[in-house]
């Protein structure tokens, strides 16, 4: 499958990383001779410097034949139009980066409809509406949602106090509708079995029915931890002013500090009860009158990783319980995690997954990076002829590097067993090692799709 990518930016870059390592045909187009050439000579991706939003780069033959066409540029209205003429020179499929916040508020079905576009990209509101689920569940690294609501993932950090920590889990009394689905430690992928356990530091997913998940996740909560209350967002960026009123709405009192004033005045138009404040979110004396000591957790989302490192640190170091960053460079996770920052998320593999899943289609519902991209979480519909179809999942000698944690029947999510056997239409829910995610995939697929 080929596949073309308008754009070599950081975004552009990412998907292109991510697509050439799964063996797609990936070809990049910009018109910054400099971004071509770090793409060029780090990936294996072919690179043509061209105007990616004129039919003559369409007519390419490098282009023309391509079946997916994925426009990151700085600007939606170059994105919309790559769209439209890559549908027009018989491209398929397309995906399309769209930042402006009014367009994805009040005109997103009708860009879809009208100009050719099948999937819209906007890393800020996947960004926001990631912290916004992982607020809303107080011990969560991590929290998605898979099969409509029906299966939960649930990612966190084992404390050294834990009262789970160095019990095996077959001697764990977990309720049945829950299953500990990976765990990441010192950069190493587990996949837990009964006498595995849970060590302090580790980074422990589990899976299964959203309500379990949220009773069970109260075994991670520090006792003296409250329900969130209070937010402090630096930087009023498309990040934060997503952000701001969704936990505005949902009775947190929110803090914004921006020192550009447009910025402050158009977060400032959709908060009800919130309060923005134009300032320095580096000034110290100002964090600390606007209570940065008090704050259940303090968001950092300034367009600078670095300054959002030393916002996050400085506010810890000022009292603040909880703090989340969001970084550009997803090669920073590691590292800020190491020097004392919470939560850290990347936009870039944020929004790179729901391409990922977009490129697979044939039944992969959705795509989840976790780990810096080492390990993923996906959503698949079994097909007909599939490997594992009508077959006892114990015999179908799945990849050692994948675990199939949860399926959705009929409405119905189940933890499966050795014994528990898949059907057609079935969504399964799986973990696996990014680098076998092709080969695991494979006995999922019908014989045509693979």
């Amino acid at each position: 499958m080929r596949i073309v990518i308008v754009g070599a930016g950081k975004l552009g870059y990412s998907i292109a990383e991510l697509l050439s390592n799964e063996q797609y045909d990936v070809v990049v187009v910009d018109q910054d001779e400099v971004r071509l050439e770090a793409a060029k000579n780090t990936l294996d991706v072919l690179t043509i410097l061209a105007n990616g939003a004129s039919p003559i780069t369409m007519n390419d033959p490098d282009v023309r034949g391509a079946d997916i066409l994925i426009a990151v540029t700085a600007s939606d209205e170059v994105n919309m139009v790559a769209c439209i003429l890559a549908k027009k020179h018989g491209i398929q499929h397309t995906v399309a980066r769209i930042r402006d916040m009014q367009f994805m508020s009040e005109a997103k079905e009708y860009l879809k409809k009208n100009f050719d576009i099948d999937l819209m990209l906007n890393p800020e509101l996947i960004t926001a509406l990631e912290i916004n689920r992982i607020l809303m569940m107080p011990a969560a690294l991590n929290v998605e949602d898979f099969a409509g609501g029906k299966v939960r993932l649930f990612e966190t950090k084992v404390k050294r106090d834990s009262c789970l920590a160095d019990i095996c889990f077959k001697d764990l009394d977990m309720p049945a509708s829950i299953l500990a689905g990976m765990i990441f430690r010192d950069h190493r992928m587990i996949i837990p079995h009964g006498d595995d356990c849970l060590k302090p530091d580790d980074n422990a997913y589990f899976i299964g029915d959203p309500k379990g998940i949220e009773s069970f996740s109260a075994n991670f909560v520090q006792r003296d931890a409250r329900k969130l209350q209070r937010a402090l967002i630096i930087g009023a960026g498309r990040t934060g002013r997503f952000l701001a009123p969704m936990l505005d709405k949902q009775g947190v009192k929110v803090k914004v500090i921006e020192k550009d004033h447009e910025r402050c005045r158009l977060a400032a138009e959709h908060l009800a009860d919130g309060i923005v404040i134009c300032g320095d979110g580096t000034d110290i004396d100002l964090l600390m009158e606007e209570g940065v000591n008090e704050a259940d957790v303090v968001i950092c989302l300034t367009e600078d990783d670095k300054l959002n490192l030393m916002l996050a640190l400085l506010a810890k170091h000022m009292g603040a319980k909880k703090t989340i960053v969001r970084v550009a460079r997803s090669e920073y996770v590691d590292l800020m995690e190491k020097v004392g920052v919470d939560i850290v998320l990347s936009a870039r593999l944020l929004s790179a997954s729901e391409v990922l899943a977009f490129a697979r289609r044939g039944g992969v519902v959705s795509v989840s990076l976790l780990e810096g991209a080492r390990a993923e979480v996906v959503e698949v519909i079994v097909s007909q002829d599939s490997a594992v179809t009508g077959r006892p999942l114990k015999e179908v000698q799945l990849p050692r590097e994948c675990l199939v944690c949860a399926y959705v029947r009929k409405e119905e999510a189940y933890v499966p067993n050795g014994d528990s056997v898949l059907q057609a239409g079935d969504r399964a829910v799986l973990f696996t090692d990014t680098r076998y995610s092709q080969k695991v995939m494979k006995y999922f697929k019908g014989r045509e799709e693979a």
